[in-house]
């Protein structure tokens, strides 16, 4: 087709869509295999920390939010926050997690300067839920999508500790015991995944389903979602190796380049004869270099014991009504369960087998919710515009130009209205794709205007009369001399140096499927008149 500008639904996706960009791993050699997994902290949305009634609002002022159970103020007593076990259910329930009836809260001893009490609390004997389970869609640079399974072990409630801050030109290092509490749900994933893009591509999947579930906003930016990877490398029939912990990741793309880079670190140390040490290591983003933090020889003693201020959690497994408002009243498992939306991968189904969308384009639109909110509006209320034209606009065109500026989705000024408005005057062919994408980075830049006003305004409108364009294609003609020779000597993609000359000429304005047609009606009358 003359007219595309972009290969996407042949194969090739937006930049953004693959799991690494900026390192290419190279495959192992031989036998030898990779095996990472991922151990998970999710914030917990909840307005109040896990065990008191402190604010978890982002950015407050240092030290203002803090209890005196956070502070480890003697006398001080944990209480349960309702609404974080009912959250973390409901993440587990979408998980495909076994909700347990009955789960225990532990001490785990370590010293941190920013953990006043000298304890975390957490659930190690006997957590919130076990053996979940999730798939999602692999998206490899010039390999097919594929879908990956990987085993959810535990999703457990814990307390954050706080916060350390050195200041080097002072010497000195400050506690802010804001986070000291805040309510986290650890997600323990089985050694499942080979690769650093499946690792991402995990990550991706959890982020989409907790932010559609509202049970974690997971802006990792503000520390709400921490990544630690832990990696080997081994030769294929023989027990695994040796394994690093890459801690606190802070980004997608992180995640993806500090696993494939420790994964390729581990192989050059072994085939040159070395050994992998037992250690933790961080991720340095600068550099793209994992670090080494400190050894791991010595197994830590956590000391774990009962939390003696917490009695066991029971939750109601039976009964689908509970009330909310009475403390008293157990957790409802089933009635939580009828809470659950739509999950990420049923709305890609739904999106190929209902719309007949491929597979790539309902990862794109699933992986962008304010995008699909518009592709349903705009296929709902426009049913005359093809599904093609609606998602290549929104994906080639629109998304695109975000990338070029490099800002998400949910910063550009476009609305519903003017997507639709600019849909409808392409598709009645009033304007080109160049104006369109003109338009919507008019839009973005001034942040209002009616899309008819605009193409008035900066004189967008398509050129369609037919005596306007045919003076255009003979221009073309004449300055194409060397384009017409080839295409008449059976060369037909030369009619794109042709086209393009009458683009320019029209200043971008004129309708390529009438110019199209032009041209090839004026250069086999002047065949037939050379013959």
């Amino acid at each position: 087709m003359l007219l595309k500008h972009f290969n996407f639904l042949n194969g090739r996706l937006p930049r953004r869509y693959y799991a690494a960009q900026a390192l290419a791993p190279k495959p192992l050699k031989g036998k030898w295999r990779s095996v990472v997994g991922l151990e998970v902290h999710a914030q917990i949305s909840s307005e109040s920390k896990l065990f008191s009634g402190s604010s978890t609002v982002f950015g407050a002022p240092l030290n203002s939010a803090v209890s005196y159970f956070d502070a480890s103020i003697p006398g001080t007593l944990p209480v349960l926050n309702r609404k974080c076990v009912e959250l973390g259910i409901k993440t587990a329930l979408a998980l495909g997690c076994k909700i347990n009836e009955v789960s225990m809260f532990d001490r785990k001893h370590y010293f941190y300067a920013d953990m006043p009490a000298g304890y975390q609390i957490t659930q190690q004997r006997k957590a919130l839920a076990n053996n979940g389970q999730m798939t999602f869609p692999v998206i490899v640079p010039g390999k097919k999508i594929y879908h990956k399974t990987v085993q959810l072990l535990q999703l457990q409630l814990e307390q954050d500790s706080g916060k350390s801050l050195h200041d080097v030109e002072m010497r000195r290092s400050l506690v802010d015991l804001n986070r000291a509490g805040l309510p986290l749900m650890e997600l323990v994933f089985a050694p499942d995944l080979e690769t650093g893009e499946e690792a991402a591509s995990l990550i991706k999947e959890l982020i989409l389903i907790l932010r559609r579930l509202k049970t974690c906003s997971c802006k990792m930016e503000e520390g709400a979602l921490r990544v630690d990877a832990n990696i080997s490398i081994h030769q294929e029939g023989e027990p695994y190796g040796t394994r690093t912990e890459v801690k606190n990741i802070g980004s997608v793309r992180s995640i993806s380049q500090a696993v494939s880079y420790e994964i390729q670190r581990q192989y050059d140390v072994v085939s040159q004869g070395g050994t992998i040490i037992n250690e933790t290591r961080s991720w340095d983003a600068e550099k793209r270099c994992t670090v080494a933090m400190r050894d791991k020889e010595v197994v830590q003693d956590y000391r774990f014991m009962p939390e003696p201020n917490l009695p066991p959690l029971y939750l109601n497994m039976l009964d689908d009504k509970s009330d909310e408002l009475d403390p008293s009243s157990l957790v409802s498992v089933p009635a939580i369960a009828k809470q659950l939306p739509e999950l990420p991968e049923e709305t890609r189904k739904h999106l190929v087998e209902h719309y007949k969308l491929n597979q790539e384009v309902a990862i794109i639109l699933v992986n962008e919710p304010i995008l699909l909110d518009h592709f349903i509006q705009i296929i709902n209320n426009l049913p005359a515009i093809p599904t093609k034209t609606v998602t290549n606009f929104l994906i080639n065109d629109l998304l695109t130009y975000c990338n070029k500026v490099n800002i998400d989705i949910e910063e550009c000024h476009l609305s519903y209205n003017h997507l639709k408005d600019i849909l409808k005057a392409l598709h009645a062919e009033e304007i080109n794709l160049q104006a369109a994408r003109k338009l919507i980075e008019l839009l973005h830049e001034y942040h209002a205007g009616e899309v008819n006003e605009l193409i008035k305004t900066h004189n967008l409108e398509q050129i369609s009369d037919l005596k306007t364009i045919n003076d255009y294609c003979q221009q073309a003609i004449a300055k194409q001399a060397k384009a017409v020779k080839q295409y008449q000597s059976g060369k037909t993609k030369a009619l794109f140096a042709i086209v393009g000359e009458v683009a320019k000429l029209s200043e971008q304005k004129a309708n390529m499927k009438i110019v199209v047609k032009c041209l090839e009606d004026l250069l086999k009358e002047s065949t037939s008149e050379k013959k």
